[in-house]
């Protein structure tokens, strides 16, 4: 509402008593939940991720332990339940859940000392909350943690970090006996604890750092990285700084090849719509994807190594190479040890994803001798113009 961001309530000091008051003016009546479910199924998504409750504690559902709720404002909705109800009617996506394990407005998880409530108050709160999303919504897809961050407990102020234990077991558990098919993802920065289904790196590919809140620690769990389309999660006003539908293609086959999902944020304005100029490359996206998504859906990390000029997936014996850039129209990728055996190997062909039009290719010598240089030429015409895909297969 404020269009500054989803953290204005901490960047800006505003009392939780007077933030609240924004309560009484909420209502965005251009929300649409089949709209936003199109939105995502038409940009090639499987699964969206939605904000039960966010730091500052507005939860955006018909919670039962809880006034500070969306059903108490003038939109007087749950939009979370339309939400549900919108993907079970479309089962081509499914729908998870953010859930912020902070809270500043609660006062058991902030001012305990004034308000007489105990740690114990508001664990029993946040489990609570989980369990009226995994037994009241249909089918959950995951659940989404975030705002438990250890590695960088010495950056925030003391009412950021927990004051007891999250009892992480527990809940984990509850999940998966009231859901058993929902993955849990806790955005910790950090290793994964035990529990959890899957990594996520916050705007990094898995084992980088670049935007310095991760861990380069790697688990054996599915790797999932997330991004945004602009610079901001929520709603920012002045923030226009949105990624062409050509990078976001790049993000996509970059995280595919990195063996990770791309979650991809859309933060919609106070009237509850989509922004326009995320709608749009949404809509770019899954043109792209639908042409290509054969070297995205259901794929692995790729033999090629990646550079800031390519990206690799697979499939069992069937390879797919991401072509971002464009400088000649030939295209040069360094080849060692397994991707050099199958680039050897006879019989092997290369041919666009999109149209099977056959690459021509061959093989020079590489920066030394472990290595050599596998050389597609694909003219300008036959190039896409976010990523060219090519397949790879004897």
């Amino acid at each position: 509402m404020l269009g500054r961001g989803e953290w204005v309530m901490h960047t800006e000091n505003i009392p939780a008593h007077e933030y609240e008051q924004l309560a009484k003016r909420f209502n965005p009546t251009r929300f649409n939940a089949d709209e936003w479910v199109m939105a995502a199924i038409d940009a090639g998504m499987r699964y969206m991720v939605v904000t039960s409750r966010h730091h500052d504690g507005f939860s955006m559902f018909d919670t039962r332990l809880s006034n500070y709720k969306v059903t108490l404002t003038p939109f007087a909705r749950d939009p979370l339940r339309e939400l549900a109800d919108a993907c079970a009617r479309r089962r081509e996506i499914k729908l998870g859940f953010y859930v912020s394990t902070l809270d500043w407005h609660h006062p058991a998880y902030r001012n305990r000392k004034e308000s007489g409530q105990a740690w114990s108050d508001y664990v029993a709160f946040l489990h609570g909350q989980v369990r009226e999303l995994c037994a009241e919504y249909g089918e959950v897809g995951c659940i989404w943690l975030d705002g438990d961050w250890p590695r960088e407990a010495d950056l925030h102020p003391a009412h950021f970090r927990p004051a007891g234990k999250l009892e992480y077991e527990r809940l984990y558990a509850m999940i998966h006996s009231l859901q058993p098919s929902a993955v849990i993802l806790n955005n910790r920065h950090a290793k994964p604890l035990p529990g959890e289904d899957a990594q996520g790196f916050e705007r990094d590919l898995p084992g980088q750092n670049y935007f310095g809140q991760n861990t380069t620690e790697v688990s054996e769990l599915p790797f999932e990285t997330c991004q945004t389309i602009n610079d901001s999660w929520g709603y920012t006003a002045t923030d226009d700084n949105h990624k062409s539908p050509a990078r976001l293609a790049h993000l996509l086959a970059r995280a595919a090849g990195a063996g990770a999902n791309l979650l991809l944020n859309a933060g919609p304005a106070a009237d509850g719509a989509l922004l326009p100029a995320h709608t749009r490359r949404l809509q770019a996206l899954g043109n792209w994807t639908r042409a290509n998504g054969e070297a995205i859906y259901g794929a692995r990390a790729g033999l090629f190594s990646s550079s800031v000029e390519w990206a690799s997936t697979r499939k069992g014996d069937v390879h797919y190479l991401f072509l971002f850039t464009y400088d000649s129209d030939q295209t040069r990728v360094e080849v060692s040890g397994p991707a050099l055996e199958l680039a050897r190997s006879p019989g092997v062909q290369a041919t666009l994803l999109r149209d099977g039009q056959p690459v021509r290719m061959s093989l020079r010598d590489g920066r030394d001798t472990r290595t050599k240089q596998l050389v597609l030429t694909i003219p300008l015409e036959r190039r896409d113009p976010y990523a060219t895909v090519v397949k790879i297969s004897n």
